[in-house]
């Protein structure tokens, strides 16, 4: 195993015989190649990633494989939450064939989330599930997706219902290709780490309240603020690997922002996921205020630092106009937190303080979306 750098963090995710490390630092991209082969038996890996990724860091990777004696092929798939779909899913399982990917072998994910949930699908899949490696390059990934497991892809019933739990073997998060992200792009990834606060650890919400400029511009706090947030998702997943309790608290804000999404068709120019969880936060704990569960105050706290990074927090922040209420409705009971017909949501007393809430009663949600509603 090669040593750990000062600059680095380590978090271990211990799930028995498919534990796999999380290193964070910078230039993580430049010696893949030897902690890949450091961790496993395979010498033949397939690459996929996207057209945005592809020309900043996909020569690096590949020449750090091949330095370690990894044959590698590639597969450069359009940019966007549309490539999330059945038809590229295809693209990817025929390209790890063909590249000749046996179950020791791994398929390396180069991007965000997008390519990470693809391409892990693809690899617990073919051969009924081959080898994972992710190499997430921006900061929802690093911080979310990439960490747990969880694989899918859309299709035109919502989001992420096809899919499978797939555990990845390694995760490299290369802090230096954070840099190159827009600020819109960073600012929706620090929505999630906003979110691992609120969900249970009111003290980093605190913490991120007061550093949030500092993990912004860079340096050791972005470095701790990820590793806070990995070694977070870590302990949850350790827990309820298979989202059959608690695992479900990493939902917070996602039932309300996946209803967004859907109702903005997908569409990155308007709302991307991270934005949409900032809004869905954001209504969350207002819900949560409605039904007298917390403070209206908590809500506004939320609000306050969420604007404060620059993320919408309001539906009306979305460009373009909003389906009625009742549309968004839909979209939330076809979401895969319902149980037997019944709304499921991650509500909270308070910051910090969030629970698994079942049988929410429709008709208050719809109320509720009525109220918020732009229009």
């Amino acid at each position: 195993m090669n040593a750990i750098t000062s600059a680095e963090r380590l978090v271990r995710v211990p799930l028995g015989e498919r534990a796999y490390d999380i290193l964070i630092g910078p230039g993580l991209i430049a010696r893949a190649g030897k902690e890949i082969a450091a961790r496993l038996k395979g010498r033949r890996a397939a690459v996929i990633t996207d057209e945005n990724v592809a020309p900043l860091y996909l020569d690096a990777l590949i020449a750090s494989l091949q330095e370690a004696g990894i044959q590698s092929s590639k597969l450069v798939l359009p940019a966007g939450e549309k490539t999330k779909s059945f038809e590229h899913l295809m693209a990817v399982c025929d390209a790890v064939l063909t590249a000749r990917v046996e179950r020791n072998d791994a398929v390396i994910a180069l991007g965000g989330g997008v390519i990470g949930d693809l391409a892990g699908f693809a690899a617990g899949i073919v051969r009924r599930g081959v080898r994972f490696v992710q190499v997430p390059t921006s900061l929802l990934s690093q911080v979310d997706s990439s960490v747990g497991g969880k694989t899918g892809i859309n299709t035109h019933h919502g989001k992420n219902l096809v899919g499978v739990f797939h555990q990845p073997d390694l995760v490299l998060a290369d802090t230096d290709v954070l840099n190159t992200l827009s600020e819109r792009e960073f600012r929706a990834g620090y929505a999630e780490v906003a979110k691992y606060g609120l969900i249970d650890k009111p003290d980093f919400f605190a913490w991120l309240e007061a550093n949030w400029k500092e993990v912004f511009s860079g340096g050791a706090q972005r470095i701790e603020a990820i590793a806070a947030s990995c070694q977070a998702k870590s302990d949850v997943v350790v827990a309820d690997e298979r989202e059959n309790g608690p695992r479900a608290l990493l939902n917070l804000g996602h039932t309300f922002g996946h209803a967004l999404e859907a109702a903005t068709a997908y569409d990155s120019r308007r709302l991307v996921h991270g934005e949409g969880v900032s809004i869905g936060m954001v209504l969350a704990h207002e819900f949560s205020s409605r039904l007298n569960l917390a403070s209206p105050d908590d809500a506004k706290r939320v609000e306050t630092h969420l604007k404060a990074v620059g993320l919408p927090t309001r539906m009306g922040d979305i460009p373009g106009d909003l389906p009625p209420a009742e549309v968004l409705m839909d979209a939330i009971a076809q979401d895969k937190k319902v149980k037997s017909g019944k709304l499921t949501f991650i509500l909270t007393r308070g910051i910090g303080q969030s629970f698994v809430a079942d049988d929410v009663p429709a008709s208050e949600v719809l109320s509720f979306l009525r109220e918020k509603h732009p229009q």
